[in-house]
């Protein structure tokens, strides 16, 4: 079994977020903000958390909510379990 890379559990996370939050992918960077460029609310946010653990097999503590604000974020609240 390969290690996925940086880009390719970017991309799934990517994914998730876009499915959840019903926007296309090419409307979302890496540093574009869920709540205030995609209308994304904390039930969402929620959403994106569960999906996400079940996804990459992690537990997130809900504190970590405030940092899930854009990709860039999402994938540093989920390395931290995954160590990656």
């Amino acid at each position: 079994m390969t290690t996925a890379t940086r880009d390719e559990r970017l991309e799934t996370i990517k994914e998730i977020v876009c499915d959840i939050l019903e926007i296309e992918e090419d409307e979302v960077s890496e540093v574009s903000l869920f709540k205030e460029d995609h209308n994304a609310d904390s039930l969402r946010a929620i959403e994106i958390l569960a999906a996400l653990e079940k996804e990459f097999r992690v537990v997130i503590n809900q504190s970590e909510l405030p940092r899930m604000v854009n990709l860039k974020g999402v994938y540093e609240v989920v390395s931290e379990p995954a160590n990656w």
